[in-house]
């Protein structure tokens, strides 16, 4: 029988993406490790080493079980936006953002029981349009941008940013779900039937309540 699903991440967005689809692990333990990036590393290289490293970091406490890693890492270029540590910093990013394509890439492990990695890498393109000042002014008040990679939330007010996307829109938002369902089904770890399941039981209480 197959071990149970950790998710190695205290992020309420990627609970609720999952949870959206029928997903819901035993357990969410959060990760501690540097993400800091490395001289010479490509964004996506810094995506895959990190959603490995939280996988890798929580299977030392659950060997037995699935654990599920993620990171999401914003580029402009090779210019790496994490999350903005203050209003300044969020203002610059929408500045360098706006009127210009950016890379959203998403890195998904799952350590498997016995210590296997198993991985994918999925990269969305986003193209903003021009921001006025005001608009940057507006965003910046609203405090959208704290602890988002990037310094937006597309599923957000910034969702009126976006001119285009070509790619995984759940991946902008922080995991991307099609293929994160490919690789727990391909592990056993979850299955379509049990999914439906659990999302027609959540509307019948939602419809309850």
């Amino acid at each position: 029988m197959p071990g149970h699903l950790i998710l190695a991440s205290a992020s309420p967005r990627r609970v609720q993406l999952l949870a959206q689809v029928g997903v819901i692990p035993v357990d969410i333990a959060a990760a501690e490790i540097d993400e800091a990036p490395q001289s010479g590393e490509l964004p996506s290289q810094t995506a895959a080493r990190l959603g490995r490293a939280k996988a890798q970091a929580i299977a030392i406490k659950f060997p037995d079980d699935f654990v599920l890693g993620a990171d999401t890492v914003v580029a402009c270029g090779r210019r790496l936006l994490n999350k903005p540590v203050d209003a300044v910093e969020a203002r610059r990013y929408l500045e360098l953002l706006s009127g210009r394509r950016h890379r959203v890439h998403g890195a998904i492990c799952v350590s498997a029981p016995g210590g296997r990695a198993h991985e994918r890498l999925v990269t969305t393109q986003v193209s903003f349009k021009r921001l006025t000042g005001a608009e940057i002014d507006a965003y910046i008040a609203s405090g959208e941008w704290e602890g988002k990679a990037g310094g937006y939330a597309i599923q957000g007010r910034a969702e009126g940013f976006v001119k285009g996307i070509n790619g995984s829109y759940s991946n902008v938002v922080g995991l991307a779900l099609f293929e994160t369902l490919a690789l727990l089904d391909g592990l056993g770890v979850t299955s379509p039937s049990e999914r439906g399941a659990r999302q027609n039981e959540g509307q019948r209480v939602a419809h309850d309540s």
